[in-house]
């Protein structure tokens, strides 16, 4: 295929981009790009020629995360409506079957779709990959959502961050994918955490048997040192690989020299039984504050404001 002839492909397939108009026809440009990437690959006329298919592809398959994201689809039966036989009457809406499209294409869609135009551009030239602008872009997410507007330094630290494990347990049983945005240990690293805490001061880390030998070095980006721990004994059991779970584990980490401000020594084993999932009891922030009474206080991914406390997290 000589250059000219590439160019009148191209501009064709450029057309056909613009005039597709709805998810299936975006699909089967995707596809035909797709091919025509193969089979350059197959003739050896180079990598630009490979890279143009893909990237028309790629534009094919933004532009179908966009049409899916504007897309009202079916979600199941409606409830307490019944056709024949007693049969549940469904939604109306298409399902991504009818469409042609796995979860996955759809996800993998409409994340391109939700990509800054630059982010895309750099996809599209083959510069980086989608899942090394999908870690960027959340990087970046993670960034913004750092605490800036707090003033001056903290001493004491409170923390449970949302651990990403790589099981793959039941809804009822695991993942904390399933109960709130999971955060991995390099997203956990990037905080700025270390440029908030005073020359000394002490970090309360909830860490779970599973995550134990993984939380190291979160606890060395955000400038702290082990020191000890408390166990949480939940009373109630847990499912696990190994064992059947009813603790976890509440780290107790030191920047320069941190002692409590009390001498009086609390039991390292307590007993609560365990509420909804992943909720710690309020008894070991009071342990906490009986513990450490001086200085500046912030909870780390916190679910509700506590007074005395300053608090930062994505369900404030």
């Amino acid at each position: 295929m000589d250059e000219k002839t590439s160019v009148i492909i191209f501009q064709k397939a450029a057309l056909m981009l613009a005039e597709a108009d709805t998810i299936q026809k975006t699909k089967d440009l995707k596809n035909l790009a797709l091919t025509a990437a193969d089979w350059a690959r197959r003739k050896g006329m180079g990598e630009e020629a490979i890279l143009y298919a893909k990237s028309w592809a790629l534009e094919a398959e933004r532009k179908m995360g966009m049409m899916l994201k504007e897309t009202e689809r079916n979600v199941g039966s409606k409830p307490g409506k019944t056709g024949n036989k007693g049969l549940p009457v469904l939604d109306d809406k298409p399902t991504l079957s009818e469409f042609g499209i796995t979860k996955r294409e759809s996800s993998q869609a409409q994340q391109l779709a939700s990509f800054p135009e630059e982010k895309f551009e750099q996809i599209k030239t083959g510069k980086k990959t989608i899942t090394a602008v999908k870690r960027e872009v959340r990087r970046e997410e993670i960034e913004k959502n750092i605490p800036q507007k707090l003033s001056g330094k903290y001493r004491i630290f409170y923390a449970d961050p949302p651990w990403k494990y790589g099981d793959q347990l039941t809804e009822n049983y695991g993942p904390t994918r399933f109960h709130y945005p999971s955060m991995s240990i390099s997203e956990l690293c990037s905080l700025s955490i270390k440029e908030l805490a005073e020359d000394n001061a002490v970090l309360f880390l909830w860490v779970t048997s599973p995550m134990l030998a993984e939380c190291w070095p979160v606890i060395k980006a955000w400038g702290f040192k082990y020191k000890s721990s408390f166990v949480w004994d939940k009373i109630k059991h847990n499912l696990g690989h190994y064992n059947s779970v009813r603790h976890e584990f509440l780290l107790i980490c030191i920047k320069g020299s941190c002692l409590p401000d009390t001498s009086k020594l609390i039991d390292s084993v307590q007993s609560i039984k365990r509420t909804k999932h992943s909720k710690k009891p309020k008894e070991f922030r009071k342990i906490i504050e009986r513990l450490y009474i001086i200085g500046n206080k912030i909870e780390l991914f916190a679910r509700e404001k506590i007074d005395g406390w300053d608090s930062w997290g994505n369900e404030l």
